[in-house]
């Protein structure tokens, strides 16, 4: 299959072949340190950091915060290497068909993509039930096809209009963090002149009539696996690596900051959170950011947060569906999924692809209504899982192919970026996924996603098996090789282990 469309719009197509537009190199790192930032920064932060601290403590919840900063900075160093030697759409699939074999690209995709279809029924939900806070005659479903219209609309003119809507949205949610920390942080020193009341100084709260780890040390490892799941989304850098402007110079500059970004607001946040409010009383019933800003005295705190938490939503979403439609894009062009999906549109838009996503997303909402603890519950489970697999998948396809680079003569030095301490940090990492996913098993509210994401995951191998083994012996995609030429990543044709 031609892999045309993936070259970028300013390369010349060979005299033989006839022009067709592709995917447009149309961002840059101020947009991508935007989409990664945008992609984490969400309810795992505005709403589910109250539950980390009730399960861990105060002290708990920043160390187990710590430890997901420290896996995700491994995940981005070993996915910024990948995407400069494979700079094309949706490419996470493309990484692990390269390096480790086209089954487990195939299931990468695909456990990837339902991941973001599911969220998008949940993102249109939450973000039209937040609505009704101001407009409570409005029927939420209304709201839903509001919103979904917004998003495809954003996304289907050009993947620019894209980058700079999700900048802009991520710039509410990076403004709201960087209020609290401000803010917070001031209070706990002791300048809360507007707070009613005696207020906490310092980290006084950080010792507990139960010692540091009320729920004992097991509580902080527990909250790991919910901590990697809310730093999920920083891994989108890798999805638009096919979208951006001079990928060598802007991926490596765009993970260094998006992670240094991520500790500073994350572990910030957690602390001022932790200091004001007392464990015991923090949770899901009500966002812990309402709770610090109204503690301050900042006036219609909850209404602000509101807006804020319905611009992550919405922030989410739109990253959702563009990561959805440029899967499905990715695996047309592989030749694992009807060719239809793979068709741009002048502007270099996979049109059909983005529709059938945001038909996903709107499925995925109509089964939480009508089947909630059978159809969507699988779907759910799934997509949780998913999301530590592909970071599994990342790392793994990292480890590979930096040993076949090595092994057939490939020389580090001429890497534009190269992960450090290889083979220590895709190892490390993968080792912490794993250990996430045993976790799993030990955590009844987490276990159905173990049963359902396994039993997807197997599916897809054999679905693979089945439908594409007489293909089976074709490691490496004409894509990712057209791609990895175009950007001069020097790595031989035959690097596949």
């Amino acid at each position: 299959m031609s892999a045309a469309p993936l070259h970028d719009a300013d390369t010349q197509a060979p005299p033989a072949e006839p022009a067709t537009p592709g995917l447009r190199r149309s961002m840059g790192a101020r947009h991508l340190v935007m989409i990664g930032l945008g992609g984490v920064i969400g309810s795992g932060l505005f709403v589910s950091s109250g539950y980390t601290i009730s399960q861990a403590g105060p002290l708990g919840a920043v160390i187990a915060y710590l430890i997901g900063a420290v896996v995700v900075y491994l995940v981005m160093a070993c996915l910024s290497e990948l995407a400069i030697a494979y700079p094309v759409s949706g490419a996470f699939h493309i990484y692990a068909a390269r390096s480790i074999g086209p089954a487990t690209g195939f299931t990468t995709a695909w456990l990837y993509w339902l991941t973001w279809v599911v969220a998008l029924g949940s993102e249109f939900t939450a973000a039209g039930l937040l609505m009704q806070r101001w407009f409570p005659d409005v029927p939420v479903w209304i709201w839903c096809l509001v919103f979904a219209s917004v998003l495809f609309t954003m996304n289907a003119i050009s993947s620019r209009v894209f980058g700079e809507s999700e900048f802009w949205f991520a710039m509410i949610k990076v403004a709201a963090v960087v209020g609290l920390i401000i803010l917070g942080g001031a209070a706990i020193l002791g300048f809360h002149p507007m707070a009613e009341g005696e207020y906490p100084h310092l980290f006084e709260n950080f010792s507990t009539s139960q010692g540091l780890f009320p729920n004992g040390f097991t509580g902080v490892l527990v909250t790991v696996l919910v901590v990697f799941f809310a730093f999920s989304g920083s891994e989108l850098i890798g999805v638009a690596a096919g979208e951006t402007a001079d990928p060598e110079k802007n991926i490596p500059k765009a993970m260094r900051t998006t992670v240094l970004r991520l500790v500073i607001f994350f572990i910030g946040a957690i602390v001022v959170i932790a200091a004001t409010i007392p464990y015991e009383q923090a949770g899901l019933d009500e966002s812990p950011f309402v709770t610090v800003f109204s503690a301050i005295g900042v006036p219609y705190a909850a209404d602000i947060m509101n807006f804020v938490v319905i611009t992550a939503l919405l922030s989410a979403g739109n990253s959702g569906l563009f990561s959805c439609a440029r899967m499905l894009f990715s695996l047309s062009a592989e030749g694992h999924a009807p060719k239809v999906l793979g068709k741009l549109t002048k502007r270099g838009i996979p049109m059909v692809a983005l529709v059938v996503s945001i038909l996903g997303g709107m499925a995925s909402l109509i089964s939480s209504v009508v089947a909630p603890t059978t159809v969507y519950l699988v779907l759910t489970s799934v997509a949780g899982f998913a999301t530590v697999a592909v970071w599994m998948s990342i790392v793994a396809s990292h480890y590979f192919h930096r040993r076949a680079f090595i092994r057939n003569g490939g020389d580090l030095s001429t890497l534009p970026y190269k992960a450090p301490l290889f083979p220590v940090v895709p190892i490390v990492a993968f080792l912490a996924c794993l250990g996430s996913m045993i976790g799993i098993a030990f955590d009844p509210t987490q276990v159905t996603a173990l049963y359902f994401g396994g039993a997807f995951t197997v599916a897809c191998y054999l679905f693979f098996h089945f439908r594409y083994r007489k293909r089976g012996a074709v490691a490496a995609a004409p894509a990712a090789e057209e791609a990895a030429d175009d950007a001069d990543a020097k790595v031989p044709a035959d690097a596949a282990v």
